[in-house]
């Protein structure tokens, strides 16, 4: 855990115990916040020269932290030995490496792996792990929360309760267990990336940058609903790939299930999305939870096939999950690949999501920390 914190309110051996007791530890050591230290995780090569530069050591200090941090994954400043003890001593006094581990797992039957790891504001978000045959992928979270209020999502159900730091963001991956196991990331969990987008963007550098963990960018994907002037400066200062919540083509009945319908209309983002190219490695991709009744027709197989005309991309099909006091139900094999198979033959790739986690309530859609403060 992060030497943020310290004394008695440390809870390193509480993140071993998953009962309430850790939990409960966890909000102690947050309110406790005179004895927190300033992460260093999370922070780009030009923020740590900067550190480096506050404390009176050469700009190039900044450098070594970088690779100590991103490439050799330290968990303590003190393991950066060529760095002069001094400097490490004095380093150490204002600032921490800043990991944080989970502190509750829980396993599904497929193999999905859905952890509960704290963040610096003092709450928690849920972060899954999919592995599948030689791939592994993390959902990652960028909100407690959500502003965005989907019908259909529990996130949004819970409401808005801040959004996470990029140390926060980058500790759901630097504290995972199977870390060395990823080949890819999606910001997919908890929160809607273009709301917090700054955060976002320093992460995917992090994650990017020769400095940083030197991934490709086309290993990551960021999904977004559509936010008015976000979606566009993310497609500008970011190359990674674009997931876009489609859901219903038509935008009245759009409205209806996302009320950010009524901020950015589903034509306005297909339309900005017409002026990028998807053409080569960079891929752009459409969500579509199907339900029963509701957008499981031709009529809207239709809509799609000309909304979408002419856009280099694919669609993903994902069936619903069932959430609480919400009337609606997934819709059937049969018509699920009825749409696939129609889009398909109209030069829209569609392949059908397969479900993981849903026994541990890890699926699309149904993360949410509502019921931990509840607990609390």
């Amino acid at each position: 855990m992060c030497a943020c914190f310290e004394g008695r309110h440390t809870l390193f051996a509480a993140y071993e115990d998953t009962s309430h007791v850790a939990i409960v530890s966890h909000l102690c050591a947050w309110q406790n916040k005179k004895d927190m230290k300033t992460p260093l995780l999370g922070m780009t090569l030009a923020e740590l020269k900067e550190v480096a530069r506050s404390l009176g050591m050469p700009p190039f200090t900044g450098g070594q932290i970088a690779k100590w941090i991103y490439s050799s994954h330290v968990r303590d400043i003190a393991e950066m030995t060529n760095i002069s003890k001094a400097n490490r001593e004095k380093l150490a006094e204002q600032y921490c490496i800043g990991v944080m581990k989970h502190i509750d797992a829980q396993y599904s039957v497929d193999g999905t792996i859905k952890y509960l790891f704290p963040v610096a504001s003092g709450k928690f978000v849920e972060t899954v792990f999919i592995p599948d045959k030689d791939r592994a992928t993390l959902c990652v979270s960028c909100q407690v929360g959500c502003k965005m209020n989907c019908l259909f999502c529990q996130t949004g159900k819970q409401g808005f309760e801040g959004s996470l730091t990029a140390s926060d963001i980058i500790n759901q991956i630097y504290s995972l267990p199977d870390a060395e196991r990823l080949t890819n990331i999606v910001f997919m969990g908890q929160g809607e990336p273009m709301d917090n987008l700054d955060n976002v963007l320093r992460a995917t550098e992090v994650l990017t940058a020769d400095w940083g963990y030197a991934w490709s960018p086309k290993r990551i994907t960021v999904s977004s609903v559509g936010v008015r002037n976000k979606l566009k400066r993310f497609l500008d200062e970011s190359e990674c790939h674009v997931a876009i919540s489609l859901h219903s083509p038509i935008p009245e009945q759009r409205a209806t299930l996302m009320p950010a319908q009524k901020g950015m209309s589903i034509e306005e983002v297909v339309e900005l999305l017409r002026q990028y190219d998807f053409s080569h490695q960079r891929r752009l991709s459409f969500e579509y939870i199907v339900f029963d009744g509701l957008n499981d027709s031709m009529t809207h197989a239709r809509a799609i096939v000309n909304l979408l005309k002419g856009l280099d991309c694919r669609i993903n099909l994902i069936r619903f999950h069932q959430i609480p006091d919400v009337p609606l139900k997934t819709s059937d094999e049969k018509k699920m690949e009825m749409l696939r198979d129609y889009l398909t033959q109209h030069g829209i790739f569609t392949t059908i999501r397969a479900s993981r986690g849903q026994d541990i309530f890890a699926a699309c859609g149904l993360l949410s920390t509502k019921k931990i403060y509840e607990r609390t």
